[in-house]
């Protein structure tokens, strides 16, 4: 009981220290909400079309329709001078203008054209939105040449005009909404979702950098006598050890079970059984860091030297272990074989992603625990509480 009253003093020390919580909590936060905007951006191109109709007809204003029903495109209307003016000043760098007489060349089957106003070759995006307006313009182009035939076709036939143009555009909008031809993009495998990728690296790299912050703290204790001074409350070593290996766990999983927590209630990836799973495991996780944190502090002589172990150990299981992108063979796959990190990370994809549960992943727990118990029988063979004694 006297371990677990020690570890809940250092839990509840953690919990009140804003700046331990704030590196602890808030920056893999924040680091998921960087990624999240790096890698999970949607690929479809958005723009903005600057449109200046000098024609006002119904066929200028059927090309601004159909600019508007394009996914990700917003058209601005601009007068020619604020068009002008715009583009003088490199606030845009693309305008297209709608000329007069656009409808009525159309109309008559005469040719007429869209005029492109931009600055330099208008970057990439401008040349984009040339595709696509051109695309626009080649559609509504197609629809009153269609709308000019069939008028031609039934020239005499005492059809009225107006039931020409109905019939005409109940064919025309039947093309549009189920094409003759449609183009279908099929995708070759799956594609991954940003979050389900990212959150397992997420949690445990910084459950890694927790282990240089928790050995620079014991040695520091160390050195300053605390751990000498527990011992006389009739704290043994065993003790002692135990509480620290409790504490260093406890604090783990109270900042997995936060992050995590929210990582819920904001993206909604968890069910109940899915959010428990990965908490087990998390806390797993949690202890094997707690031991290998003991083994750092136990090994480095000085806050220094506990720093830079623990921050070069953690940069390299992060790498190996498949933290963010894993490798699927060579050197690097071999060697990342040999990290805690990737069995945890590959038990938490497992269950995040739904393709097992906590039954599935039995062989990465045994090796997540097989590490977790070997470090800490070592932690407390090398042990200190006194600068180069016991």
């Amino acid at each position: 009981m006297r371990a677990v009253h020690l570890a809940l003093l250092e839990v509840r020390s953690y919990l009140k220290d804003r700046g331990d919580l704030a590196f602890s909590l808030l920056l893999p936060i924040a680091l998921l909400a960087v990624m999240l905007g790096a890698f999970g951006q949607d690929t479809r191109f958005n723009g903005v079309a600057n449109i200046v109709d000098q024609d006002g007809g119904p066929l200028a204003q059927r090309l601004v329709e159909r600019l508007r029903d394009t996914p990700g495109i917003q058209v601005r209307l601009l007068t020619p001078a604020e068009a002008d003016s715009r583009l003088s000043r490199s606030i845009i760098i693309l305008a297209a203008y709608i000329p007069e007489g656009f409808s009525q060349k159309l109309a008559a089957g005469q040719p007429a054209s869209v005029v492109f106003k931009q600055r330099g070759s208008g970057g990439q995006e401008g040349q984009i939105m040339v595709s696509i307006i051109r695309g626009a313009v080649d559609d509504v182009a197609s629809e009153a040449q269609v709308r000019l035939a069939v008028q031609g076709a039934l020239a005499g036939s005492g059809v009225a005009s107006n039931e020409i143009d109905a019939t005409v555009n109940k064919f025309l909008v039947r093309e549009e909404r189920v094409p003759t031809i449609a183009v279908v993009n099929e995708d070759i495998g799956v594609k991954p979702d940003p979050l389900r990728e990212f959150l397992p690296g997420i949690v445990t790299m910084f459950a890694l950098f927790a282990v240089a912050l928790r050995a620079q703290a014991l040695v520091e204790e160390r050195q300053k006598g605390t751990l000498e001074r527990l011992r006389t409350t009739q704290l043994g070593l065993n003790l002692l050890f135990a509480g620290k290996f409790l504490s260093g766990t406890a604090k783990g999983v109270v900042q997995m079970f936060i992050l995590l927590s929210l990582a819920a209630i904001v993206f909604r990836i968890f069910t109940a059984a899915s959010f428990l799973g990965v908490l087990a495991v998390a806390a797993l996780f949690a202890a094997t860091v707690s031991a290998l944190g003991l083994v750092i502090a136990s090994v480095a002589k000085t806050r220094d030297q506990a720093n830079w172990i623990g921050v070069v150990f953690t940069l390299v299981m992060s790498m190996l272990g498949g933290t963010f992108f894993e490798v699927q063979r060579g050197i690097l796959h071999t060697l990342g074989l040999g990290t805690v990190n990737h069995y945890a990370n590959s038990a938490l994809k497992t269950i995040i992603n739904g393709t097992g549960a906590l039954g599935d992943v039995g062989f990465q727990l045994a090796v997540i625990a097989g590490v977790g118990l070997a470090a800490l029988v070592l932690a407390r063979v090398i042990f200190k509480a006194v600068p180069g004694g016991r």
